[in-house]
């Protein structure tokens, strides 16, 4: 498929949606282009700084580590796409209002925002909540 080529999905989606491939070596919305080995670093740190803190959280709620879980996926599947191709694949294209000339973008960055989202609806749910008890054959000393 050549770069910048639309495809309809359907007759009657394609008001609304197509498939259009366009690469991105910039981050969301095409921000920061050409600046890909710095990039790269970043994603590491974060994929990083994800996989420490999934491996010290507790046994619940479930949602925070859906949260991070999507975060992760995402990062990873656009990590594997800078690895291989020099940039991010996107190809979903909206064409709606009112993102009508939304940046066109991908499975992966859809699921890091919705990671993000996710997260931040779970901080602010439990910051009211009180700890539960840490049993105590669960205790280190």
């Amino acid at each position: 498929m050549n770069l910048g080529k639309s495809i309809e999905v359907s007759s009657w989606l394609a008001p609304l949606f197509s498939l259009t491939y366009v690469t991105n070596t910039g981050i969301a919305f095409g921000l920061f282009q050409g600046m890909g080995d710095i990039l790269l670093i970043v994603v590491f740190i974060a994929i990083g700084a994800i996989f420490l803190f999934y491996r010290h959280l507790p046994a619940g709620p479930i949602s925070l580590h859906v949260a991070l879980g999507l975060q992760m996926g995402g990062a990873l599947g656009n990590l594997v796409d800078r690895l291989t191709r020099g940039a991010v694949v996107d190809f979903i294209d909206l064409n709606f209002w009112p993102l009508h000339h939304w940046p066109i973008f991908n499975l992966a960055d859809t699921s890091i925002v919705a990671g993000v989202v996710l997260l931040l609806l779970v901080m602010l749910t439990e910051k009211d909540r009180q700890p539960a008890p840490v049993p105590e054959e669960s205790r280190v000393e």
